[in-house]
C-alpha cells in the first residue's frame, strides 16, 4: 500500500504528464462494485499506518527464503554482479537459532504429539491441492532468514534481455489469451529497469476468471515497476549514492502516450490487485482468531499486542464496504468451473517457479515474496468452506492451514502496494 502514496506523490511531481497518465485512474474498476476514490480514502485514512507498524515487528520483518534454487525452465547464464543485486541474509547466528527455536516451540505448544505427527501426513496432500504457488522448503539448508527492512525493494541496475525474458515468459506462456491479441512489444533496446514494454492482450470476449487472472499479473507487474521508479539509484559515485524518484522511468511504464494507452490500465489493475488481497485478509480473520494462533517471537507481551493489532487490522479490512465478490468466479457449470480453477492454479504455480529464474537476487527475493503473497491470497479466497469449518479444538484436524512463510508473505505483499 506504500505504492498508493507514491502514486499520489509522483502525480504531483510531473504535472505536465498528469492528464495523460492519470486521467483514467478514477472511478469504477472493471468487474468490481468499487471505485478508485473509495480505495484511496480507506487505505490512506484508516489502514496504512496500522499495517506499517505491524510489518516493522520481528514476526513480519523476517522472511525465510531459498534464493539458490536453479531455474527450472532455462539456463541462467549469469547472476547480476551489481552490488545492489545482493541480498544480506541474517548473519546473527543467535537470532537465527532463536527464530528456529520459537517456531519449533510454537508447534509443540499448539499441538499434541499425535496431532503434530498427523499434521505432517496431512499437510503434504492438503497444501499441494490448495496452493497457488511454490513454497520453499523452510528446512532446506539453502533457505535463509532475510530482514526485509534491511533489503528493501528498489532498482538495483538489473535490466536488459534477461529481465525482459522473465516477464515475456509470464505473459506469453502463462496468461490466457483470446483469439485476437496484441503481440508483445519486443524492445529494440533495454533501457528501462525491467525491459521496456511487455505483452498486453485485449480482454474482450474472455470470461471473468481469465480477465481477473490477467489483471492480477498486470497489477503485480505495475506494483514492481512503481517500486523501481520510486526508489531508483539516481547517483552512484565515489562521493554519494542517492536514491529517489525517477519520473522518466515511471512514465515509460504508465504514461498513456508512451504505452499505447496501456499505462492507466496497468495502474487500475494495481487497484484490482489491492482489492483481491484486501478481500483475502478479511476472509482469513477466523484463522487468526483461533486461540491457538500466536505471533511467536519469544516476547509474550509484544506478541500479544501484535496479534491484537493484526486482528484489529483484519477487522478493519472486513469492514471495507465495497469488497470484491469472489463468488462471481467459477460460478458456472461445476465441472467446467473446477477445470478452469485448476488451470488458473497451475498457471500461477508456474509463474511462481519463474521467479527462480530472476538473475538479480534482491529482485528474486521480492518477486518470490510478492508472488507467494498473491498465491496465499488466492488460496484463502478459494478455501472459504475450509476456513469456516476450522475446528474449535487444537486436537482436531485443521481444515485450513497457513504457514508462517505464507502469513509473512501475504501481509508484506499487501503492504507493498
Amino acid at each position: 500500500m506504500k505504492l498508493l502514496f507514491l502514486l499520489l506523490f509522483l502525480l504531483q511531481v510531473f504535472r505536465p504528464a498528469q492528464g495523460r497518465c492519470f486521467c483514467q485512474v478514477t472511478g469504477d474498476l472493471d468487474d468490481c462494485a468499487c471505485d478508485v476514490e473509495t480505495i484511496d480514502r480507506f487505505n490512506n485514512n484508516q489502514l496504512f499506518n496500522k499495517l506499517q507498524t505491524l510489518l516493522e515487528s520481528d514476526y513480519f520483518r523476517f522472511y525465510k527464503v531459498n534464493l539458490n534454487k536453479a531455474c527450472p525452465f532455462w539456463t541462467v547464464r549469469s547472476h547480476c554482479g551489481l552490488r545492489d543485486c545482493a541480498v544480506k541474509p541474517c548473519s546473527d547466528v543467535s537470532l537465527i537459532e532463536f527464530l528456529f527455536f520459537v517456531e519449533s516451540t510454537a508447534a509443540l505448544y499448539v499441538f499434541s504429539n499425535e496431532t503434530r505427527e498427523a499434521l505432517l501426513k496431512w499437510s503434504k496432500h492438503d497444501d499441494e491441492a490448495q496452493r497457488f504457488c511454490v513454497v520453499d522448503d523452510e528446512a532446506s539448508p539453502d533457505s535463509q532468514y532475510v530482514d526485509l527492512l534491511l533489503n528493501p525493494e528498489r532498482f538495483t541496475g538489473y535490466k536488459g534481455p534477461e529481465a525482459w525474458q522473465i516477464w515475456n515468459s509470464i505473459y506469453e506462456e502463462n496468461c490466457f489469451k483470446p483469439f485476437s491479441i496484441k503481440r508483445p512489444l519486443i524492445p529494440n533496446s533495454y533501457q528501462s529497469s525491467s525491459g521496456t514494454q511487455f505483452a498486453y492482450f485485449g480482454l474482450s470476449g474472455q470470461c471473468v476468471e481469465k480477465r481477473a487472472f490477467y489483471r492480477l499479473i498486470s497489477g503485480l507487474h505495475a506494483s514492481i515497476n512503481i517500486h523501481l521508479s520510486a526508489r531508483y539509484l539516481l547517483d552512484d559515485s565515489w562521493f554519494q549514492r542517492k536514491w529517489g524518484h525517477n519520473v522518466s522511468e515511471f512514465r515509460q511504464h504508465f504514461d498513456s502516450e508512451l504505452t499505447s494507452g496501456e499505462g492507466p490500465k496497468r495502474l487500475r489493475n494495481l487497484y484490482f490487485l489491492y482489492l483481491i488481497e484486501l478481500r483475502a485478509l478479511a476472509k482469513a480473520l477466523p484463522f487468526f482468531q483461533q486461540p491457538s494462533f500466536k505471533l511467536y517471537t519469544g516476547r509474550p507481551e509484544e506478541d500479544q499486542n501484535h496479534k491484537q493489532l493484526l486482528l484489529d487490522l483484519l477487522q478493519l479490512a472486513r469492514s471495507f464496504p465495497l469488497h470484491f465478490d469472489e463468488t462471481s468466479l467459477f460460478a458456472g457449470n461445476k465441472k467446467e468451473a473446477a477445470k478452469l480453477k485448476e488451470d488458473i492454479r497451475l498457471a500461477f504455480l508456474n509463474i511462481s517457479r519463474i521467479m527462480d529464474c530472476v538473475g538479480c537476487f534482491k529482485c528474486r527475493l521480492w518477486g518470490k515474496l510478492q508472488t507467494q503473497g498473491l498465491g496465499t491470497a488466492l488460496k484463502v479466497l478459494f478455501s472459504a468452506q475450509q476456513i469456516e469449518a476450522l475446528p474449535k479444538s487444537s486436537n482436531q484436524r485443521p481444515s485450513f492451514q497457513l504457514s508462517r512463510q505464507e502469513i509473512v508473505s501475504l501481509l508484506n505483499a499487501f503492504g507493498s502496494h
